[in-house]
């Protein structure tokens, strides 16, 4: 299989997971906006008044990227997991296995769209956010950068978890128990600075408060580590994720019981 039928192999799959993505639109980008604005008006208004500033901005402002973040990880995350353990269930992969394309083909095309799925609800929640806040635009492409890079580490971990899980319930074991504690551990909703000193070290530890941080830079030129740390930690994922993903892959685990 040449390299132009491969590109043909990695447009068709990435555009089912598009049309499929499209096809249930409501149910993708309508809850992040409706969640975004609840968190705006309780935490934004309600908190935010009561905390007053937070690491030089007004307590709104500071949460905001948090919560596209947030979005992004949760939803890059779900979209690959439960596309691909779908596809499993159904037996369409074997479909897949047995043509003649690349191991990475298939992968990306089902990142893409987690990918995509992680810009489009990012963009969503940005537009909430902006009717209550006022962001800087110094940092916009690196802004992109992070969150494309967030989407796809989550992408990843979510192509993982659709090939290991065994039912649905394993699909949703890894958000539920592991990705919403991390993410409100994160830093989310408050400054690292602000916990006693055993929990700060702690937190140093969660990869996501790395994320967070990265994109509160970019999107506000203020941060409580390095940007170069940030993206570090998160490029350091995308590497072990991306070799964990083909190391399976190639495997077959999961996709030829």
């Amino acid at each position: 299989m040449g390299i132009k039928q491969q590109w043909i192999a990695l447009y068709t799959v990435a555009r089912r997971e598009l049309v499929r993505m499209f096809r249930i639109a409501s149910q993708v980008f309508l809850p992040p906006v409706i969640t975004t604005l609840l968190y705006f008006l309780i935490f934004g208004r309600v908190v935010g008044d009561r905390l007053g500033i937070v690491n030089s901005v007004p307590y709104a402002t500071f949460i905001a990227p948090g919560l596209i973040m947030m979005s992004v990880i949760i939803n890059s995350y779900a979209n690959v997991s439960t596309s691909l353990f779908s596809v499993r269930f159904q037996k369409n992969i074997e479909e897949m296995l047995v043509s003649p394309m690349h191991d990475s083909v298939l992968l990306w095309g089902f990142i893409i769209g987690g990918i995509v799925r992680g810009i489009g609800v990012a963009l969503l929640v940005f537009i909430v956010a902006a009717f209550f806040i006022t962001f800087h635009y110094d940092h916009i492409f690196l802004s992109l950068l992070v969150i494309v890079a967030v989407s796809a580490v989550f992408s990843l971990a979510g192509f993982i978890n659709g090939m290991l899980a065994r039912n649905f319930d394993e699909v949703a074991l890894i958000p539920t128990f592991v990705l919403t504690p991390l993410t409100y551990l994160g830093g989310v909703f408050y400054a690292v600075s602000m916990l006693p000193q055993m929990w700060q070290q702690v937190s140093y530890f969660n990869p996501i408060f790395y994320m967070v941080s990265a994109l509160r830079y970019a999107m506000l030129d203020d941060a409580e580590v390095s940007i170069y740390l940030s993206m570090s930690v998160t490029l350091a994922l995308l590497i072990i994720f991306l070799g964990l993903s083909m190391w399976l892959l190639r495997r077959g685990t999961g996709l030829r019981d």
